[in-house]
């Protein structure tokens, strides 16, 4: 898989060494990879299981640089 595309930290890392996640749109596919781990494995998801998993997050509110199905993050 092609390392080529623009990632995006969370917000919520405050660039403190905490653990997080950066998040990629190919324009169908979500792309998730460990921030730490740059060249480590990569997890697709579809914006639906995206959106999904989002939804499920109790404290992170549905906004609107979430992916959705069939929008791009901004």
């Amino acid at each position: 898989m092609s390392r080529s595309w623009a990632w995006r930290k969370s917000s919520a890392s405050a660039n403190q060494g905490a653990d997080c996640v950066e998040i990629s749109y190919t324009g169908s596919t979500i792309l998730v990879r460990d921030s730490k781990q740059r060249h480590g494995r990569v997890l697709g998801l579809t914006p639906a299981a995206w959106h999904s998993f989002i939804s499920s997050l109790s404290d992170v509110p549905a906004a609107a640089d979430h992916p959705r199905p069939g929008h791009p993050p901004t």
